[in-house]
């Protein structure tokens, strides 16, 4: 069998490592020498793909057609309002799908941003295939812990275009504290938080260590923050700028929007580590009469730190949730582990110590402990290492809409998986056929808030008066916080048919039809046989669960 790779697919950049010889993580470089790959995928006008740095370095002269940041993208809807901000200030063009996913337009062709970001995960396997010397088929791949199931999923068929088996998707800060060796320090137990701010996501998660067991206890974020917008603050600020000076709207210019991000990014990275830096755009555009606009400028890190108050304020809630739902104080914490790029600034370093009460740990490179952790993770699912076992939870409450607008909770967050909860359901009609339900995910009492994950349609029940029929609805939640559903009508002993109808992401007939279509444009290999699938995602596996026990009262009726 080949190796396992770990692969943590970033907003910003992404990164390969596996275990060696030794049974140690290392990162895996490319031919150049670089130990992280830019998240970045560009297309000519011809059909030729470009990835990683020879991607990004054609983001001035091919704005419209290179994207990035495409994990803000994948398994989210267009009217979400980030990326309602992200489609605004990008050069490309983001564009609804059907089902109205967000998806991005290159040269008049809507592309899903799984294709996207397989393109990335096929960068990150070829790359490892040359540093190994050997084909590599499988993969252990990264997400955000406050990813939802279609964000999940999503990530999962990425993987699959690209040719990977994705053999387990886990959380980013789990990831990071095997990686920092958490299980190798200390006698007895111990409680550590992980802090993960990245380039488009933040995470927080609180873990007990004992005897090489990782228990996650709790864990919350936002999907939609990250280093990327303290970017765009600095952008909005610029052409806010320009406008008021020369009348010229930068937005509607892509060369323009281009080289600005990338100066932003440019200078955010600077001020980490000074406490100002030039700001130099020669011939940025040109104003109303023809005449270049040279933009220069002097920023300091107090005047980034003015205009990214409220992303900073953001961080704080998520922390304070997720202290409470573990049932811990901050002074019980032994120490907290700082990931992400963004948790270089020093002022997410300082609110991160104000937050917790103790200095952070910066042992390790922020941009590669995921990947290593993957790797290390890699070696136990193949059985070569033992040394640690990981406990993790759902990041979000799980149920189904009640009424016009309600949200009842099945699965109530920070469960530890596997877990499985049943719920019965009723008839209300003489003779009723089916029973339909719709599954949403999120933490707001409101079900229209939430993320809707599909319907459910129980179909062929026995005949009967109205409350003679019930149907157990059995929702299981693995591992890896993928969703499964099945359903069963207990007084017949009968499983009934289950139809989920996703209210987002790939069908299985899409996904395949993605693979002949990238077969048949790069070789003469013969297209996929086509599957037979309606997009239909139901399990019948059995997992070893924690089972909760049956919601009491009676059951809702629908």
């Amino acid at each position: 069998m080949s190796r396992i790779i770990g692969i943590d697919l970033g907003t910003t950049n992404s990164c390969v490592a596996v275990l060696d010889d030794k049974q140690h993580p290392e990162t895996l470089s490319t031919a150049d020498g670089e130990r992280t790959v830019p998240s970045w995928v560009s297309w000519t006008a011809s059909g030729q793909i470009a990835v990683g740095t020879r991607a990004r370095r054609q983001a001035v002269t091919n704005p419209s057609a290179t994207v990035y940041g495409v994990k803000r993208l994948i398994g989210r809807k267009v009217n979400a309002e980030d990326v309602s901000w992200f489609a605004r200030l990008a050069p490309f063009r983001i564009v609804a799908a059907p089902n109205g996913d967000a998806w991005v337009r290159v040269h008049g062709q809507p592309i899903s941003p799984q294709e996207v970001a397989a393109q990335i995960l096929r960068r990150i396997k070829q790359v490892a295939e040359e540093a190994l010397g050997e084909p590599v088929t499988r993969a252990v791949v990264t997400v955000p812990a406050y990813f939802d199931d279609a964000q999940r999923q999503a990530t999962r068929d990425a993987g699959q275009i690209a040719g990977l088996d994705v053999i387990r998707i886990l959380n980013e800060p789990t990831a990071a504290a095997l990686a920092y060796g958490a299980h190798r320090v200390g006698e007895g137990r111990r409680l550590i938080a992980v802090f993960d701010l990245g380039g488009g996501t933040f995470d927080i998660s609180i873990m007990s260590v004992e005897n090489g067991i990782f228990e996650v206890l709790a864990t919350g974020g936002d999907s939609a923050l990250g280093g990327e917008d303290w970017d765009r603050r600095m952008l909005e600020r610029i052409v806010d700028e320009v406008f008021d000076q020369y009348r010229v709207d930068l937005t509607g210019i892509p060369m323009a929007m281009s080289r600005l991000r990338e100066a932003c990014e440019t200078a955010k990275k600077a001020l980490s580590v000074e406490t100002e830096t030039m700001l130099q755009l020669p011939f940025l555009a040109n104003d109303q009469h023809g005449a270049p606009i040279n933009y220069e400028r002097v920023i300091t890190r107090e005047q980034i730190e003015g205009l990214t108050k409220d992303l900073l304020d953001r961080l704080e809630a998520p922390c304070a949730r997720a202290l409470s739902d573990a049932g811990l104080k901050a002074t019980d914490l032994e120490e907290v582990l700082l990931v992400g790029g963004m948790t270089r600034w020093p002022a997410v370093e300082q609110m991160v110590e104000k937050l917790f009460q103790k200095k952070p740990s910066k042992g390790a490179n922020p941009d590669e402990v995921v990947a290593l952790g993957a790797a290390q993770y890699a070696g136990i699912l193949a059985g070569d290492s033992n040394d640690a076992a990981l406990l993790d939870v759902t990041p979000h409450d799980i149920g189904i809409k009640v009424g016009d607008s309600q949200f009842a909770v099945v699965l109530p967050r920070n469960s530890m998986l596997p877990v499985r909860a049943r719920r019965l359901f009723a008839t209300t009609h003489e003779n009723q056929k089916f029973v339909s339900i719709e599954l949403y995910q999120g933490d707001s009492q409101d079900v229209l808030k939430n993320r809707k994950l599909g319907q459910v349609v129980l179909d062929d029940l026995t005949p009967g008066p109205p409350g003679s029929t019930r149907v157990e609805l059995v929702i299981t939640v693995d591992v890896e916080s993928i969703l499964s559903v099945t359903a069963r009508e207990p007084k017949s002993g009968k499983e009934a048919s289950v139809t989920i109808r996703p209210s987002g992401g790939l069908s299985q007939r899409e996904i395949v039809e993605i693979i002949n279509r990238r077969r048949a444009e790069t070789s003469q290999v013969a297209p996929l046989p086509e599957m037979r699938s309606g997009g239909v995602r139901v399990t019948t596996r059995e997992h070893s669960v924690h089972s909760l026990k049956p919601p009491t009262g009676d059951p809702e009726k629908k």
